[in-house]
């Protein structure tokens, strides 16, 4: 099932036809790892657990392994993620930041999934 279409930190777009523009399949779970990953814990009213809470990192000395396994322990809460392989993260210091990169596996079409992202 289709879902709105929203990257983190932007506005709702607008489709070819003028309504909200959708998205589904691998972009539609990129986008909700994504949200699940850079939304703080306490942000959803109704859900006050969601969330990984990375943007809170920045400007900390980077606890490499640590942030690492909270991405690890997030990806598999969220049901676009397969959980057999388990995704693979590498987290990286970088000059006032985070790299990240995940390789997962979509649990819909069992297709491959790469996404990366600096924190700054």
């Amino acid at each position: 099932m289709p879902d709105l279409a929203h990257l983190w930190a932007g506005d709702l777009s607008f489709g070819p036809t003028g309504d909200l523009a959708i998205v589904d399949g691998l972009e539609m779970g990129r986008q909700r790892v994504l949200r699940r990953l850079l939304t703080n814990p306490g942000e959803y009213l109704w859900q006050p657990g969601y969330g990984a809470g990375l943007p809170t990192y920045v400007g900390l000395t980077p606890a490499v392994a640590e942030i690492a396994a909270l991405i690890g322990g997030q990806m598999t809460l969220e049901p676009a993620v397969a959980p057999d392989p388990a995704p693979v993260v590498t987290v990286t210091a970088i000059p006032n930041g985070l790299s990240v990169d995940i390789a997962y596996t979509d649990a819909g079409s069992g297709s491959p999934v790469t996404l990366a992202f600096d924190l700054q």
